[in-house]
């Protein structure tokens, strides 16, 4: 589903960002990304969504390098950024029916989702508002909705708990497990390791622009009573 090959990404003050990175991700999993600060996660997760470009290596979504075919990659998934920034002199309907006619979602579906989750996360009776009146939390819901509308392959997102108060969380978790149990992907960076740790099937964690490690939590802890806390800490602490 996601295919990340020998990338690296060097920016003007000639610093490596990302340091020859490969990762893969298969249909039906949910893989948490985690990092210190600094350490290249939003880099990466910009680079597989097309907002920046590596400096070196491919990326294939779905089979389909998004370098070379931008938009038919991006059709393949949606992404919740770190940050709730969103063109906010319009009402809250208008920027979902925005996003789902950029991804073409049929009236009766767009209408259907519409109301299933922004009902869920508690924000229906706000979208008649314009978004400048929405709280950061009301911002993130929607963003996250709007993500959701399309039904994609793959769930790209970067931070997404941060914001939602404890029943949004719980909600945005369900769909996760439920969108990977009907056959999606989910690939999301979190600081909260306690959620990666108990929704992910794989972790992957990046120091220093670098991979050091993509595997099970059982595999990644090696028979140890270690919690992922603590074992992200020793892998991640500096000499």
């Amino acid at each position: 589903m996601l295919l990340v090959k020998n990338v690296s990404k060097v920016y003007d003050n000639k610093k490596k960002a990302v340091d020859n990175l490969s990762l893969e991700i298969k249909k039906g999993e949910i893989i948490g990304f985690i990092g210190p600060n600094g350490a290249g996660k939003t880099t990466t997760i910009r680079m597989i969504t097309g907002i920046i470009a590596p400096t070196q290596g491919t990326i294939e979504i779905n089979g389909i390098d998004i370098s070379k075919e931008p938009v038919g990659a991006k059709k393949n998934f949606t992404f919740v950024p770190d940050h709730p920034t969103i063109f906010d002199a319009v009402k809250g309907i208008d920027y979902l029916n925005f996003i789902a006619d950029i991804h073409e979602v049929p009236i009766q579906q767009r209408k259907e989702r519409i109301e299933r989750f922004t009902k869920a996360f508690q924000i229906y009776d706000a979208l008649t508002q314009t978004i400048n009146s929405y709280s950061h939390g009301m911002k993130q819901k929607l963003l996250v909705s709007g993500a959701l509308l399309p039904n994609p392959n793959l769930f790209i997102l970067d931070e997404p708990m941060v914001g939602l108060d404890p029943h949004s969380a719980k909600i945005l978790k369900d769909i996760m497990r439920d969108h990977c149990q009907k056959g999606g992907t989910v690939f999301f960076s979190s600081h909260v390791l306690e959620v990666v740790e108990n929704l992910c099937h794989r972790v992957a964690i990046i120091h220093r622009g670098k991979l050091i490690a993509c595997d099970t939590l059982e595999n990644i802890k090696k028979n140890s009573t270690a919690t992922l806390e603590e074992i992200f800490l020793e892998m991640t602490k500096d000499e």
